[in-house]
């Protein structure tokens, strides 16, 4: 892939564009039942739940919350982050070589996240090429997550980027159309292999 004149800068997502991360993956085995299992990760230790992590809540004070509206509950909201890891499965197929030949191509290449501060220092000790970009915003470190405005214009300013250069790669199509609505380029990520092919149409 070569670099185009028309954008210079490419901002990756990282979890299910680079790391593979699924949260029900350690509840098939702490809550076997499919029924309970379904019950507990869409009204419990959900994603409205688990969003504020990404902005910045600890995960103490979110223990706390979702125990005080549901004690019974109480040794499957602890375990949600005792067994945080077991919800990576590995590496996207696809994802970090797609990374690197775009660097190899000259494109400058950052990371913008939404991660809780705790669980991201602790996946970037098991996949240290997680930090291997020019610059990353995490979530949690600015107190802003996807797809607010306002994390897509201090990634901007953070790191000198001109929106209508800029290709952002996310899975969420909330978060894609949220990059749009500031002005980037943005591709959903469905698999490396057709991400390829979208950068390739942008080049057209």
């Amino acid at each position: 892939m070569h670099k185009s004149t028309g954008f210079d800068h490419i901002v990756f997502d990282i979890g299910n564009v680079l790391i593979d991360w699924d949260p029900e993956r350690p509840f098939k085995h702490l809550i076997p039942d499919e029924k309970e299992r379904d019950y507990f990760l869409k009204h419990i230790c959900n994603e409205a739940w688990n969003v504020e992590q990404d902005r910045v809540r600890s995960w103490e004070e979110a223990e706390e919350v979702a125990i005080n509206s549901h004690p019974d509950w109480a040794p499957m909201i602890r375990a949600y982050r005792k067994h945080w890891i077991e919800t990576i499965a590995g590496p996207i197929p696809g994802g970090f070589e797609l990374r690197d030949d775009l660097a190899r191509a000259g494109y400058h290449l950052t990371a913008l996240s939404n991660f809780a501060a705790a669980t991201f220092a602790e996946i970037s000790c098991h996949y240290p090429e997680l930090l291997c970009f020019e610059g990353l915003t995490i979530s949690a470190h600015i107190g802003l997550i996807k797809p607010d405005p306002a994390i897509y214009h201090h990634h901007s300013t953070a790191f000198g980027l001109d929106p209508a250069k800029t290709v952002f790669i996310d899975d969420s199509p909330a978060n894609v159309e949220g990059a749009k609505g500031c002005g980037w380029l943005a591709i959903q990520f469905v698999t490396a292999e057709q991400t390829r092919n979208d950068l390739a149409l942008l080049l057209s």
